[in-house]
Formats: structure tokens, sequence, C-alpha cells
């Protein structure tokens, strides 16, 4: 780049000292030797400007021999006549080299200002950059992209520790090869610290960072050389870098830690529940069948009846709670694909009804359906376990004398972007049926009605699992529709969700009464 700067200096040095002596040359008996020298000044100046101080060196000797052919006679010849032609030719020499020297290093003081100015500028803003609550990998990566811009440099690679020893997170520019990897990090059982051998290189150059007193990790600029108002900058950036890093690591190492103490919560809740639950049933179950498989009791028909259907009983619940717990490890495992299948919502109701256990199908739930609503497309199996449990939900709360009921009617239109607990986003075009169950129980209190629907959540004196509504939000979400609570008519809760309507069939799929049947 240097020297095809200076040889474009040069041929502009040479080019405009012909073009102005073309010029003068006419004029040449009207012009003393000084204004002469002091025209040819320019090509020296404009050398030194485009090329620097060997491009003004150029200009100087072809202005020199310039002025003397041509303007300084005898013309054409090295001749110049009398001493006071050797005292010009000699002060045009000794004037425009320092000056040419002068200029040069103004220029060069200026692009050094200007290389500074945009280093430091850009270095500004990776600054704030590294302000933002980036992901480790993203910094890490912005870090090393926006250096190696910054300084041009053919490499840049971050070294962090690992397991004991340095190793490279990330790099930008050419890629590394095995002997770069070589280069960069230490010989395997050496010792990797702030005075490495690296940090005496002028490249690759070696940069510690370290936070509060503690090294980080070192940063490596290879393919260029280092100079001092490089590495300016970049010492004072090295602070910020290596904060910015230790605070990536430290929020990814307390994200872990938050994960992994969630885990460890939900695993006590779910060892709790399961507990719970499992007990109460177990104990029935155990209990009865060892009444029944007594041969010295003399057990009445009746009896034997009610101890029969009371392992019937806590069997469905054990079965229950399985399968919620199954359910929900399909949820947590990013497993569940909704198959959706078209049917009318009244069979739909009519399957599930007749498929409930024993302990809720004693309590029949009204139906409010209308006749003439469009069939759904819904996955029947997740949707089923939905209104299960908001059945079992239902008559677990609910007094036994007051009834279930279950309505549904065309969803009313909703603004655009308008969404629902659980943040579930509704289109105003969207054609949804609304499902409802309600009960004349105690109710949901509205600070409550996003809570109930977590995890193991359960209202005092609950002997439920915690589970069911969660899974049923989970179910109903994968539907891309929304489930809430709020108040029944007449007093209780009610919990509603939306189901998709089926798209109309094309004209050409439909079928035409046949007018002779």
């Amino acid at each position: 780049m240097t020297i095809r700067r200076n040889v474009m200096g040069s041929l502009a040095a040479l080019a405009s000292t012909a073009v102005l002596a073309a010029g003068m040359l006419p004029l040449r008996s009207h012009l003393t030797i000084a204004t002469t020298a002091l025209v040819l000044v320019v090509p020296v100046v404009l050398g030194v400007v485009l090329g620097g101080f060997l491009s003004g060196v150029v200009g100087v000797l072809g202005g020199f021999l310039i002025y003397d052919l041509l303007f300084i006679p005898p013309y054409l010849t090295l001749d110049v006549g009398a001493a006071e032609n050797w005292t010009a030719l000699v002060v045009y020499a000794a004037v425009l080299l320092p000056v040419a020297k002068v200029v040069s290093g103004m220029n060069a003081a200026r692009a050094k200002a200007r290389q500074h100015g945009t280093q430091i500028r850009e270095l500004f803003e990776l600054s704030g950059l590294l302000v933002e609550d980036k992901p480790f990998d993203d910094l890490v990566s912005v870090i090393v992209s926006t250096l190696r811009d910054v300084f041009d440099a053919r490499q840049v690679a971050l070294l962090l520790p690992r397991d004991g020893h340095l190793e490279i997170v990330a790099s930008a520019g050419a890629p590394l090869t095995d002997a770069d990897r070589g280069r960069l990090l230490p010989m395997p059982g050496a010792l990797a610290s702030l005075d490495t051998h690296l940090s005496q290189r002028k490249d690759p150059f070696a940069l510690a960072l370290i936070a509060a007193g503690r090294p980080v990790g070192l940063l490596m600029v290879s393919g260029k050389r280092m100079a001092e108002h490089d590495r300016e900058p970049l010492l004072l950036f090295a602070n910020q870098v290596a904060l910015a890093i230790e605070r990536a690591q430290l929020r990814e190492d307390a994200l872990r830690l938050e994960v992994t103490e969630e885990v460890a919560r939900l695993a006590r809740m779910l060892v709790a529940a399961v507990s719970h639950d499992l007990r109460a049933p177990l104990a029935s179950i155990k209990a009865s069948s060892s009444v029944l498989a007594d041969p010295e009791l003399d057990i009445r028909p009746t009896e034997r009846q009610e101890l029969a259907g009371l392992i019937d009983v806590q069997a469905d619940r054990l079965a229950a709670l399985v399968t919620n717990l199954l359910d929900m490890s399909r949820v947590q495992a990013g497993v569940l694909q909704p198959r959706c299948t078209v049917t009318t919502l009244s069979d739909f109701l009519a399957t599930v009804l007749r498929d409930l256990p024993p302990a809720t199908r004693a309590r029949i739930p009204e139906i409010d359906v209308p006749a003439d609503l469009p069939p759904i497309d819904a996955d029947l199996v997740l949707i089923a376990r939905v209104l299960t449990n908001l059945l079992e939900n239902a008559a677990r709360h609910g007094p036994k004398d007051t009834p279930i009921t279950i309505c549904a009617q065309p969803t009313e239109a909703r603004a655009a972007g308008d969404t629902e607990a659980g943040g579930v986003k509704v289109d105003a075009d969207a054609r949804t049926i609304t499902v409802s169950v309600a009960d004349r129980g105690p109710g949901v209190s509205p600070d409550r009605r996003n809570e109930i629907f977590g995890l193991f959540t359960r209202r005092q004196n609950d002997a439920g699992t915690g589970l069911g509504l969660a899974i049923a939000k989970a179910f109903i979400e994968a539907h891309g529709q929304r489930i809430w609570a709020d108040d029944a008519p007449g007093g209780g809760a009610r919990f509603c969700f939306t189901l998709p309507v089926a798209a109309p069939l094309p004209e050409e799929l439909q079928v035409v009464p046949n007018p002779y049947c």
C-alpha cells in the first residue's frame, strides 16, 4: 500500500511539474528566476500530500531539472552560467527538501490522528455494546470482530482459561491453522502468565485481560506490528473487555445456578406431590384388598362390592395421576405436537362424558351447545384431557348438590394482537369456538387467575396434584389457543378455552345431495 502511494505521488508531482513548465514556457522571457522557483513549489507539495516524503523528493528532483534546463540560461543544458543562478538552484533544493519533510510529517500526523480518532470512536461504540446484556458467545464474537476491523489485523483471537488451560473461544479474520494455534496457545505443560513470551513479540501481540486484579484471559492480535499509538487505545479498552467477559461468565453461572435450583425445587415439589397423592389411594387399595383377601373374615356381598368399588375408584385416581405426570413430561420435553381431527363439538363432548372416571361420571354436567356450531379442528386426545381435567376440578370444588355446566358459543371478535393469560396472541379474524366449564364452588379470586395455571399450584385443602390446570394450559396453547378463568354467572368459577373452527371444504370437494334419494 505504501509503495503504491509513493508511485502515485511521484507521478502526480512529475506530471504537475510538466504541466506548469509547459504553461510557463511561452512566458519565459517575462518571468524572473525567483518567480519560476515559486511556481515549481506546487508540484513538490502535491507530491508530498499524495505520496509522502519520497514523492516530494522526486518532485524536487524533477523541478530542479526543469528549472535548470528550461528556465536558467543557457537553456537545454546543465550549465547555469552566472554564479547567482547556482545560488537560485541551491536555495530551491535546500528550501523545498525541508518543506517536503515538514508537509510529509504534517500529513502523517493528520493521518495518524484520523486513524486514532476512528479507533477511539469504534472502540467507544464497542464499549457501548459491552454494557448490554448479550449472551456470552455473541459478546466474544463482537469483541474479536470489532478489534480485527479497528486494527486491520490478519487475526484476532480470544483465549480464556478452561479446565486449567487456555482455550481459543473466539477468533476473527483468517481461519486459524494448526500453526496459528501452536503459536497462540502455550506449550503443553508450560505456565501461561501475564509475562508470557508472546507479549514480548511484535507479532503476535498478546494483551492480558485483567478484571479487579484477576486474570480473565488473553487477547492475541497477529498479522500487524502494533505501534505505540495502536497499543494505547487497546490497553485502555482491555479493562472494559475483561469486565464484560467476567460479567457475562458470572451471568451464565448465575443462570445455570438458577436453573439448577429451579430443577431441584420442581423435583422436590414433584416428590412431595406424588408421594402425597400416591399414599392415600395406595393405602385405600391395600386396606380394601387385604380385607377381601382375608379368608377368616365373613364379609357380606354388599360390603364386598363396596370394597371392590373403592379399589376401582382409587385405581382410577392412580391412573389419572400417572397420566398427568406422563402428559407433563411430554410438555417439558418439548415433544407435544397436536394431531388435529375434524369433528363436531357435540360428538366430541359425548365421547368425553362417556369415558369419564366413575367418580366424575357420578355428576352428569349440563350441556348447553347450539346445534348450528361449525365443526372443530383439534387434537381430540389432548382436548379430551383438557376437558376431563376441568370437569374433575369442578367436581372436586363444587358442592355435590350443585350442577356443573358445559357451554359453547362462537368466540366474540377481539382486537388484533390482543392477548390473554399466558401471553398467547389471538388474531382478530381467527374463527374459534369458546367452551366453558362452570361450577358453583367458591370461585377463583382475580389475583390468582393467572397463578392457578402454574405447575403444582393448589388451593388450600385441595386434594389434587396441582397438574391438571397446568396440563390444560399447555395443551390449549399447543393449538395456538387460549385458556382463562373468570366468575361463573350466579357464583362459582368458570374455566373457558377456545378451539379452532375447521376450515370449510373447497366447493369441488363438497358432497352434492342426490335429488333421487
